[in-house]
């Protein structure tokens, strides 16, 4: 698996964060890739679903609070990477 990114869909921002949207992708994928290697290195065969909770998390907590409050990942997304944790395809 390559590393996972978070890339904006431009048609659900507002005229702000559409302005902002490249460091604001930035950001989030910064704070992902953060999250994934933490979850990835203390992975201890928990199932796919509380992967997918705690790299959500740590995500959120590498975020300032209020881009975390108003941050809503695709999920399905999300948990394609815990999978991949889980898997053992992270590196």
């Amino acid at each position: 698996m390559s590393e996972p990114h978070v890339t904006l869909d431009p048609s659900g921002l507002d005229p702000v964060q559409r302005k902002l949207r490249g460091p604001l992708e930035d950001q989030l994928t910064s704070a992902l890739q953060a999250a994934t290697e933490r979850v990835r290195a203390s992975y201890a065969g928990e199932p796919v679903e509380d992967v997918c909770r705690r790299l959500l998390d740590e995500t959120r907590a590498g975020l300032h609070p209020d881009i975390a409050a108003g941050f809503q990942p695709d999920m399905d997304e999300f948990c394609r990477v815990a999978v991949a944790i889980v898997r053992g395809e992270v590196a």
